[in-house]
């Protein structure tokens, strides 16, 4: 008999796990307990079926709705979860990182390594040669977009319009000069002007300098200011002011476009506006717009350095520059046709 009671007592204590999950739903209130807290979720698996009962889900947290009161102790009220799953954690001071102490940099260069190899005065040279040829090298080029004959009744004419400067890519010195006359006669009108040229940008130049005219008319010196580039959609456009030495002022502006037939056909259409602030008799000028002229030019390109072309050009002056023209015998407007050559080295 002894036996079976130890047998008994043996069930009794294995089965107590079970009873730890056990619901208490239907208990009724315990004075002067603690009641035990409940699991976040109730785990039902060791549950055998019961008879004639469908069992329920588990709930996400266990449903205190139906214990009974405990006495003498409130219900805490349930807190949402945290989304954050490092909620709760402190940040130890302990844990930040030091600041890094700033190292020293390494000592200049007291040599170059090809020195070691090849003499120091050949190596020398080479890298100069490379620093010219890959920046620091000054170029040349001169310029003749105009260089032409125009056959008139009486005289045939010449015209030129050019210009060659020197330097890199950010400094230059630029000489221009244009001028015409006629076959057989003196020079008319000519100037030439000397201007220190500083590019802006990939386009443009400012250019500041002085021109001197020289020919029949008046003989003048004007300090000169400027820009010239390429506008968009491939115009090259160039305009200046000059100041006299008697404080007149005057203005230019010419651009052209070289409009690209066939390989080696090329048609140029060309304006050319000149301005004068201030009346000028002895010159015949009018204030504001004095003169424009359109040309429109063919021409062959043997070579891009090298190219022969034909043309026609229309010159006329407009406003008070006209009737001083006019009173002085001169016809106000004039059309020509020109033949010349480009050409630049």
């Amino acid at each position: 008999m002894s036996r079976t009671i130890l047998l008994a007592l043996g069930a009794m204590l294995a089965a107590t796990p079970a009873t730890a999950q056990m619901d208490h739903s239907a208990h009724g209130g315990h004075d002067g307990h603690e009641p035990t807290a409940a699991p976040a979720q109730m785990d039902h698996s060791a549950h055998g079926a019961h008879g004639g009962h469908e069992p329920a889900a588990a709930p996400a947290q266990m449903d205190h709705s139906a214990h009974g009161a405990h006495g003498g102790h409130e219900p805490a009220a349930a807190s949402a979860p945290s989304a954050d799953p490092h909620a709760g954690h402190h940040m130890h001071g302990a844990s930040g990182t030091d600041p890094v102490p700033a190292g020293e940099a390494p000592p200049p260069a007291t040599d170059w390594a090809a020195d070691a190899i090849f003499p120091a005065a050949r190596m020398k040279a080479v890298r100069e040669s490379m620093i010219a040829e890959h920046g620091g090298a000054s170029f040349s080029q001169i310029m003749f977009n105009i260089a032409e004959v125009a056959p008139r009744r009486g005289a045939d004419r010449y015209r030129w319009d050019g210009e060659g400067w020197f330097g890199g890519d950010i400094n230059r010195l630029v000489v221009k000069s244009e001028g015409e006359g006629g076959f057989g006669r003196k020079l008319e009108t000519a100037e030439a002007q000397i201007l220190y040229s500083r590019a802006l940008d990939a386009y443009w130049n400012l250019q500041a300098g002085a021109r001197q005219d020289f020919g029949e008319g008046p003989s003048r010196s004007y300090a000169t200011i400027g820009v010239e580039g390429l506008a968009p959609y491939w115009f090259e456009v160039e305009g200046a002011l000059f100041l006299s030495d008697k404080g007149r002022l005057f203005g230019r502006i010419e651009a052209y476009y070289d409009q690209r037939l066939t390989q080696t056909l090329v048609l140029q259409p060309r304006i050319e506006a000149n301005l004068s602030a201030q009346r000028a008799p002895a010159e015949r000028l009018g204030a504001g717009l004095t003169d424009i002229e359109l040309g429109l030019r063919l021409r062959y390109e043997i070579t891009r350095e090298l190219a022969p072309y034909v043309g026609v050009s229309h010159e006329r002056r407009v406003g008070r520059s006209a009737r001083l023209a006019r009173a002085a015998g001169d016809a106000p407007r004039s059309t020509a046709f020109i033949a010349g050559v480009r050409f630049w080295l």
